[in-house]
């Protein structure tokens, strides 16, 4: 009997949150709300808080029900390798970028994949995040037979500072 191909998810299924566990819930709040400017939806005390752009209920959770005074976890362990945040116009991407170096965050790397520019980071518990845009779709590289071809190159970050919108 031939196994049947399984049927892919609907194109417009999506990925709506992620929920963090943080050491610090005041710490994570400053880190999501004033560096990377998401707005705080709801708090729960001193144990969670949902934060979102646009008015939405909440794109990140932060709780320390089970990590309240934690560690990061150990870089061979298993879980989360990144949360990513995708931002609408490369302008945008420059905003965060800007707003990373105004508050001292260092980035572990900056690359040019083709189909999007990244730029990565740990949030103050050690999660990665890579914040990014998106090329429009016509402008993907392609290999001779249609595929994608993304690649991993550096990305000139003075020249994305210089799209940044005005203060």
């Amino acid at each position: 009997m031939k196994q049947q191909k399984p049927k892919p998810v609907h194109p417009d299924v999506r990925i709506g949150h992620v929920h963090l566990k943080v050491a610090d819930l005041e710490r994570a709040i400053a880190f999501y709300r004033d560096v990377l400017g998401f707005e705080l939806t709801q708090r729960y005390g001193s144990q969670a808080a949902f934060l979102s752009a646009g008015g939405y209920h909440h794109h990140i959770g932060l709780n320390t029900w089970e990590s309240h005074g934690g560690a990061p976890p150990h870089p061979s362990a298993t879980g989360l390798y990144h949360l990513a945040i995708v931002y609408p116009t490369r302008s945008e991407l420059a905003d965060a970028l800007r707003r990373l170096i105004q508050a001292d965050i260092r980035l572990e790397g900056a690359s040019d994949h083709g189909v999007s520019e990244a730029l990565y980071l740990r949030d103050p518990d050690g999660n990665g995040g890579e914040l990014y845009w998106d090329r429009p779709p016509e402008q993907w590289p392609r290999t001779s037979d249609g595929g994608l071809n993304m690649v991993t190159e550096p990305l000139d970050l003075e020249a994305l500072l210089k799209e940044a919108p005005e203060l």
